[in-house]
């Protein structure tokens, strides 16, 4: 194993509580490390097009929708699993830039919906492109059975944290 930090400090706790078993941070400690560093790289985009991650999620949620690319901020809050509050004040900030319009609801008067505008289009159609080319850039380094392998492994453990 790399003498990464994480396996410098799985081995100072073995030292010093050789009654732990600190191996857990050889994997929760790498997800946790890994976070930080991917949201660093993925960032870049987003930052230079002046939206934040969540803004991007907002557009992105409404272009994989299909059209009218348009959702009530509830069923945005399920596909970006946010709080409605968390949604309120992304589409906020989108609507001031003309990314994004809020109008009522056809069969419910009290309810709103949120829909791309052409310039949001624009914008998260370039955005997709440059964020999975950035994506599969960071992956790059593993083969497919790599990928396959940690694809499937993911899955598992965020199935076995959320039960």
């Amino acid at each position: 194993m790399d003498d990464d930090r994480i396996t410098q400090i799985v081995g100072q706790w073995r030292r010093e509580r050789p009654d732990l078993d600190p191996s857990p941070l050889l994997i929760i400690g790498r997800i946790q490390q890994l976070a930080v560093v991917l949201d660093a790289a993925l960032r870049p985009p987003f930052a230079a097009a002046d939206l934040g991650n969540g803004e991007f999620d907002v557009l992105a949620a409404l272009r994989r929708e299909g059209d009218p690319y348009a959702l009530t901020a509830g069923q945005l809050s399920q596909r970006m699993l946010v709080t409605t509050g968390a949604v309120t004040k992304r589409v906020d900030r989108l609507i001031a830039r003309g990314l994004v319009s809020r109008s009522v609801f056809e069969s419910d008067a009290r309810g709103r919906v949120v829909a791309l505008t052409p310039a949001g289009m624009t914008l998260i159609d370039q955005l997709i492109e440059e964020h999975l080319a950035n994506e599969a850039r960071i992956l790059r380094g593993l083969t497919d059975s790599d990928r396959a392998a940690l694809e499937r492994l993911l899955a598992t453990l965020t199935r076995a944290v959320g039960a």
